[in-house]
């Protein structure tokens, strides 16, 4: 735990949040300021500042929690779809720098993102494409 981050004060107790779901690895609470009402942060038990840090285990495991509190959390508000996301660095829009994943309720004519601009960007050429692979795999 660090003390500094309020999800660890909120994973410890220390501060107050709207638990919607628990087990020994993570926890989901409301968002204290929500997008729509039911968005939903999961978050790890342990302090890992974002996927850059987290195992694959842990990872699948917040997703899978994810994955089964969004069906309930779209139905109980109405919405007609969900996002799940999570960000990673400030350059991403990160502000809390514990890993949490959003839940989040989505409504056809919401404008909150993210969301595919209106046209696409232009298409790769596989030239492109194969420069950007080479590097990815180099990195394995």
């Amino acid at each position: 735990m660090t003390t500094d981050c309020v999800f660890c004060r909120i994973v410890a107790g220390a501060e107050p949040a709207t638990l919607v779901y628990e087990d020994e690895r993570a926890i989901a609470f409301l968002d204290l300021h929500p997008v729509h009402a039911g968005h939903t942060l999961v978050v790890p038990r342990h302090h890992v500042t974002d996927l850059r840090e987290c195992d694959a285990d842990l990872a699948a495991h917040l997703f899978a929690v994810s994955a089964r509190l969004a069906p309930v959390v779209t139905q109980k508000t109405d919405a007609d779809g969900f996002n799940i996301w999570t960000a990673a660095g400030r350059a991403a829009g990160q502000t809390v720098f514990h890993l949490h994943l959003h839940v989040l309720p989505r409504f056809f004519g919401d404008v909150f993102g993210p969301r595919q601009p209106n046209s696409k960007p232009p298409e790769a050429t596989r030239g492109e494409l194969e420069r950007v692979a080479a590097r990815i795999l180099a990195g394995e």
